[in-house]
């Protein structure tokens, strides 16, 4: 017996993956769409969200590693900034970057690493996907003018709220960081301001407008930037070239060169700008890895979030996809249980739309024709505004991430002020509006 005290543990794993998969359902209807539904999302999450929206995330979140110095991040985002600038800057970036809860996590790494307060960033966390100035336009012209500027005001305040309650119960741990930060002797011949702003400002552009989606409506200012956004991006590309040559003295020709093949392909396959995107991609992957100094640095950095990041969203996609799967799938969990779950404004209602929409993936601008849907099947008011603040902010494999990035207690924090707070939103939405 003495033997079996030290091998218990690894005899009871193996019995339960044994009888796993001895009773694994293959063959029930349920299990293999769920199954289905897992792999289609992962595909359609590579296609869609991998090269045009994670990839310039990791660049822009490896260059605020390398580019931006631990000064700066500490004196306008971190705990001794001035509160008023930090969160005010924090909880309105989402009107600039339209990307969904797994991009910004790439980005929020970048800007925590580097010395940000934890309130500060997590308001940008939850802001970045929020506060997408297209999703309210689109929630505000489908759902109805009184659910759009709920949605806006209510993520507002809800970034500002959830990072003052972050800083607040993590408070000692904020101040042994902000002390450690402020000993770190500053950088030598950190470039001006305005070189750094507009360095960023190129590749922000690149990410934004690869992602601009199609907005419903076919005349007005975002039809129109929808018509020539991959113009935008080669314009915002060429930029980003430039700034490569005069600030980061990366040989002319080599840029040129990486640049060959987006061209090439961009001539070639017109239709499909984004093998064009990839090849620029490829060539930028390239010059900066074979450099030396910063532009190796900040494709070390990159590949670095890339790396930590990017497994645990496939995973989690595919858990997702398994579960909650996509609109009119067949997946674990029925969608007429959701249906009948979110009905009226009750609390129980409230609060099941508060979780589901926090585990559910939905990527940009999505929630609201799934919202439309379960409006019309008899979704109440409240619980829509509640799945409107917490899914979009939150994601099964976002809370994946955030679990390596800040540590489980904090993640089980943020989860948590968020469900309770778009739970208690939902329910004054709720009854003030029947």
């Amino acid at each position: 017996m003495g033997y079996w005290k030290s091998e218990w543990k690894a005899l009871a794993v193996l019995l339960l993956l044994f009888l796993a998969a001895f009773h694994l359902p293959v063959g029930a209807p349920r299990f293999d769409g769920a199954v289905l539904e897992a792999l289609h999302l992962v595909k359609w999450y590579a296609r869609e969200h991998v090269l045009l929206c994670l990839v310039p995330a990791f660049f822009i979140a490896g260059a605020i590693s390398v580019f931006v110095s631990q000064a700066a991040v500490m004196k306008y985002l971190g705990a001794g900034a001035n509160k008023v600038l930090a969160y005010g800057v924090a909880s309105v970036s989402g009107t600039i970057l339209a990307v969904c809860s797994c991009t910004v996590l790439p980005l929020f790494a970048g800007i925590h690493r580097m010395g940000a307060g934890l309130g500060p960033a997590c308001a940008f966390l939850y802001s970045g996907p929020a506060i997408n100035v297209l999703a309210i336009v689109l929630t505000a012209r489908v759902l109805g003018l009184r659910l759009g500027v709920a949605r806006a005001l209510g993520a507002v305040l809800f970034s500002v709220l959830v990072g003052l309650l972050m800083h607040l119960l993590f408070r000692r741990e904020e101040a042994v960081r902000a002390a450690q930060a402020a000993s770190t002797p500053a950088p030598d011949g950190v470039r001006p301001l305005w070189q750094t702003a507009v360095y960023f400002a190129t590749m922000v552009a690149v990410l934004v407008f690869a992602n601009w989606s199609r907005p419903q409506a076919g005349a007005g200012i975002w039809s129109a930037l929808f018509t020539v956004k991959w113009t935008l991006v080669a314009l915002a590309a060429a930029a980003l070239g430039v700034a490569l040559v005069i600030w980061l003295r990366l040989a002319w020709w080599k840029v040129a060169l990486a640049a060959a093949p987006a061209a090439a392909l961009a001539a070639a396959w017109p239709q499909h700008p984004e093998l064009a995107f990839a090849g620029g991609v490829a060539g930028l992957a390239v010059i900066t890895s074979t450099a030396e100094g910063e532009p190796l640095h900040w494709f070390i950095a990159a590949w670095n979030f890339a790396k930590q990041i990017l497994p645990l969203l496939l995973a989690g996609v595919a858990v997702a996809g398994a579960l909650l799967g996509r609109p009119g799938g067949e997946r674990l969990i029925p969608s007429a249980w959701v249906s009948s779950l979110v009905g009226g404004n009750s609390l129980g209602a409230t609060l099941f739309a508060a979780v589901a929409g926090a585990f559910m993936y939905f990527a940009t601008l999505t929630e609201v024709p799934i919202l439309e849907g379960l409006l019309r099947n008899g979704m109440g008011q409240g619980p829509a505004l509640a799945l409107l603040l917490a899914g979009p902010a939150l994601s099964l494999p976002s809370m994946l991430v955030l679990g390596s990035l800040m540590g489980w207690k904090k993640t089980a924090a943020f989860v948590i002020l968020v469900v309770v707070m778009a739970t208690v939103t939902g329910l004054i939405y709720g009854a003030l509006v029947g």
